[in-house]
């Protein structure tokens, strides 16, 4: 079998040849732009496996006998899905990887901006009098407060379950979620998002980036969350429209803080926020916390999505079952 990998994994496809076998052989576009891949290696594939490029009709049309089309990771805004059904040519994803590890980051982050555990570590550098008395309130007992989650699918529901132990009230919103997985998962179900908004003390968004949820996070979902509210997104950056969103709420005391895995830009453009936190400012630090996208990552989960995705092509190409199937 000929399956293509368009960019970010670099040879050897020592994983993905684990789960392909050694009668696989590979072409490497490495290249992010479908304008630089050659027709030919194109119109040979049985498979293309997606990372960062945007695949359009251009790709699509020259995948000859390709039989299947599969992105590496989660989200799949970077793919003409109406291109490949069209030509219908499967198309699947990778959302089972990486779990644990986004669940993780934003159950720490969570936890970090409820105990004011970043906050602490920047101030208490600079005291030059006395020690434990430079408590910052307001700072409520955690069974207290409210944890938001939009979108209760795997990881979500990962997040719910890391925080039941330590007392949180939960609360979901997800329309796509069954009436009664609130029962099976053991949360209180918002009745709709500006519920959830109202009620939460932190909101931690584990949605998909789509055409619904595309800068979903503006300024009117903001005001519409409570007064002195945490923001935490390890979902896809175009959630948040932009970081004006953040900056200005926080400016303005309605956000107590903000933690992101993930941003509208990455790497970030320079913005009063990015500059504020680049430097230390001491209103900012360890209430305004950023990770360079790396939630996802394990060496783990490293493999495992590099395993699974090569696995979907093969079951595909082999067996004829396609897994995790979006078209």
């Amino acid at each position: 079998m000929i399956v293509g990998i368009t960019d970010y994994v670099r040879p050897p496809f020592t994983v993905e040849q684990d789960a392909l076998g050694d009668s696989v052989e590979f072409v490497y576009f490495e290249s992010e732009d479908e304008n630089t891949f050659d027709g030919g290696d194109l119109a040979r594939l049985d498979g293309l496996m997606v990372w960062h490029a945007h695949i359009t009709e251009q790709t699509v049309s020259q995948l000859d006998r390709c039989r299947i089309v599969v992105r590496y990771g989660v989200g799949y805004d970077n793919i003409d899905t109406a291109a490949l059904q069209a030509r219908e040519l499967p198309f699947c994803n990778t959302p089972d990887y990486g779990t644990e590890e986004v669940a993780d980051t934003a159950s720490g982050m969570i936890l970090g901006l409820q105990r004011k555990i970043g906050a602490y570590d920047v101030a208490c550098r600079h005291f030059d009098q006395g020690w434990q008395e430079h408590v910052q309130p307001p700072l409520n007992r955690t069974n207290q407060v409210t944890l938001g989650v939009v979108g209760v699918g795997r990881i979500g529901t990962a997040v719910m379950n890391r925080m039941k132990p330590f007392g949180f009230r939960l609360m979901g919103y997800d329309p796509n979620q069954p009436s009664g997985h609130e029962k099976a998962i053991g949360y209180e179900r918002a009745g709709s998002l500006e519920q959830l908004l109202a009620e939460a003390d932190i909101v931690t968004v584990h949605c998909p980036l789509s055409v619904d949820t595309a800068g979903m996070v503006d300024a009117d979902f903001v005001a519409k969350m409570k007064p002195g509210s945490y923001l935490v997104n390890t979902a896809r950056g175009g959630i948040v429209k932009d970081l004006d969103v953040v900056w200005d709420a926080f400016q303005s005391g309605h956000l107590a803080g903000a933690a992101l895995d993930v941003l509208p830009d990455e790497p970030p453009k320079d913005h009063p926020m990015i500059q504020a936190w680049r430097a230390f400012d001491p209103a900012v630090a360890g209430r305004i916390v950023i990770n360079p996208h790396t939630a996802y990552y394990s060496e783990s989960a490293w493999y495992e999505m590099r395993y699974k995705a090569a696995e979907t092509v093969k079951l595909c190409l082999q067996d004829g079952v396609l897994r995790n199937r979006i078209v």
